[in-house]
């Protein structure tokens, strides 16, 4: 072993990486510091990151702790643990070591890689396989555990509880020996001289929450109303439909798993046809794929919600990497006119609300909505205070019975929203399709018929009152000349803005935050309030080809400065690289 030149001080915020191969346990040994750190007060992120395979391979789990919420990841590491290195190159640029920083690895696997080890790093090596096997089923990922549970000062009784938890359907000798490897990590790490010490909480606090992205979608729609899911499985939008699966059995309702994802968003549009608010959950290849169907649920005027877990694309991209490139199919990806919503939570926490809103707009307007989420957001979990914002929920307009053979399904009405009869009203009939129709649903090619009825999916959604809902405007605190910035973004880069902002708020910099959360359509005046004396606007995006910035430009000018910072993914943008691009604008 190696130990660290210099212990560090108490921190309030510490990032780690736990690194291994296939069934190394990288990913468990992440989810019960997560879930240990939680029950013990402090606030936390965890990402996962994995190659491409279909099952097994290498995989990392990536931490953050902290004493107070966060959203996002840090620009660097503080420690690495790699209970082997297997592929571990891989993941270097997305855990890259601070400059103070500890890395730790098996003397049997070899030295560090020179692609994790940087200078100033300090290198230490545990005997993982060693020790683990010194006890009948001992685990590495267990020693790992216990090495960051000395590391950083983490209650042991609180992580060897939710080892006894996880392992209670393994048996009495499981749990013992679990909580043995993590007692002998705790030794390893007394011996290395070094303290990475997360500040104690104020309070311990049992009610928070430890829940994905993914997980908080299906909450929020269900809270929503939702009651009938159809599922294809996709990474990584999986989770959300097996959390769907037995939640919508505890209130009346049902998933079926389909043969494709054409199929699925069919099954969804036939049952919100007969009365129930449905959903489907896709990823962008399967988006594609649900594009006609879209077309139809618009012409149709048929409400349903689509979530899009996005991935990097085009084509099979990077299933299990994040980006935000699938803004384009969203808005626009339809032939023809076919207005729809399109909703981007800004968090992890805050697609419980998005979901739970989508549902509201998509039932109140009868149109098509996309929740535009992505890997980072959907599989990400967090320790969060349980979500306050709640959107109502809003019942579409039914028509009950039907008193003479006058009933028209496509009135123009003056919220262009018109009464929908559920099968079996009597004198309700009506044909619901794909084709152009008259007030009453008869195929017609009349222009006056196609253009009144292409005014009216567009009016009722140009018209609808949105509130508050649609961005998050913030501030820093800083006024005066120094507040001329303004960070425009969308969807899961408001985390690290908002990170930004708080740092940039210490050396004086003022900075104010619009993260849309409604994308489509786009509400022009009120960004256009927003943005009012902006200055300098950062538009900030996870795509290579600015579709964000694009779409703005199409619809609205902006005022002042406009500088863009925008990127592929998988190596999402970190606080870090955002406070870089504003000092030097500012400096310039």
């Amino acid at each position: 072993m190696m130990p660290n030149e210099a212990p560090h001080s108490t921190r309030r915020s510490i990032s780690f990486a736990i690194v291994g191969s296939g069934g190394a346990g990288a990913l468990t040994a992440g989810a019960i510091l997560m879930e240990a750190a939680g029950k013990a007060g402090w606030y936390g992120i965890m990402n996962r990151s994995v190659g491409a395979q279909i099952r097994g391979g290498e995989a990392a789990a990536l931490v953050r702790l902290s004493t107070r919420p966060v959203d996002c990841m840090t620009g660097s590491f503080d420690i690495l643990i790699a209970i082997d290195w297997h592929n571990a190159n891989r993941f270097a640029a997305e855990m890259p070591l601070a400059p103070d920083g500890l890395v730790i690895g098996d003397p049997a696997n070899g030295d560090v890689p020179e692609t994790i080890a940087g200078p100033g790093v300090s290198q230490a090596y545990i005997p993982f396989k060693e020790l683990a096997g010194s006890l009948a089923g001992g685990r590495e990922n267990m020693i790992a555990v216990g090495l960051f549970v000395g590391l950083m000062g983490l209650p042991i009784e609180t992580v060897t509880s939710v080892i006894a938890d996880k392992l209670s359907e393994k048996g009495e000798q499981a749990i013992e020996t679990g909580c043995r490897c993590v007692q002998i990590g705790v030794q390893q790490a007394a011996q290395l001289g070094s303290s990475f010490t997360l500040e104690t909480p104020a309070t311990s606090q049992t009610g928070r929450w430890l829940i994905t992205g993914n997980e908080a979608v299906g909450l929020g729609a269900v809270r929503g109303g939702i009651r009938f899911a159809a599922a294809y499985p996709i990474t990584p939008a999986t989770e959300v439909l097996e959390w769907l699966a037995p939640a919508l059995t505890k209130v009346g309702g049902t998933l079926v798993q389909a043969e494709d994802e054409l199929a699925s968003i069919s099954m969804a549009i036939g049952a919100s046809f007969g009365g129930r608010p449905s959903i489907t959950a896709t990823s962008g290849p399967g988006l594609a794929l649900m594009v006609e169907s879209l077309g139809l649920a618009a012409a149709s005027e048929i409400p349903i919600v689509v979530v899009n877990v996005m991935r990097g694309g085009p084509s099979t991209g990077i299933p299990t990497k994040s980006e935000q490139s699938d803004l384009n199919i969203a808005v626009y990806g339809c032939h023809g006119d076919a207005p729809r919503i399109v909703v981007a939570p800004l968090s992890v926490a805050d697609c419980l609300f998005a979901a739970q809103w989508a549902v509201h707009l998509a039932e109140a307007m009868q149109v098509p909505t996309i929740v535009l989420s992505d890997q980072s957001l959907g599989q990400a979990q967090v320790v969060v205070d349980p979500p306050t914002q709640l959107a109502f929920i809003a019942r579409r307009a039914v028509v009950e019975t039907v008193e003479d053979e006058g009933y028209q399904r496509y009135a123009l009405t003056g919220s262009s929203v018109s009464p929908m009869a559920l099968p079996g009203t009597t004198g309700g009939q009506y044909t619901a399709d794909g084709l152009s129709h008259t007030v009453k649903g008869i195929p017609s090619s009349n222009n006056l018929d196609h253009q009144s009825q292409l005014d009216k999916r567009h009016n009722k959604i140009a018209g609808f009152d949105y509130g508050n809902h649609w961005a998050s405007i913030e501030d820093n605190g800083v006024a005066g000349a120094d507040a001329d910035f303004t960070i425009l973004t969308w969807g899961s880069l408001t985390g690290a803005a908002r990170e930004a902002m708080a740092t940039l708020a210490d050396e004086g910099i003022g900075v104010t935050l619009v993260a849309m959360r409604l994308i489509a359509p786009l509400l022009k005046d009120k960004l256009v309030a927003a943005l009012e004396g902006a200055q300098r606007i950062l538009i900030l995006e996870q795509t290579h080809s600015g579709q964000f910035r694009q779409y703005l430009r199409a619809n609205c000018d902006l005022p002042g400065e406009v500088q863009h910072f925008h990127r592929a993914g998988p190596q999402l943008i970190g606080p870090a690289e955002i406070c870089t691009r504003i000092r030097n604008w500012r400096a310039s």
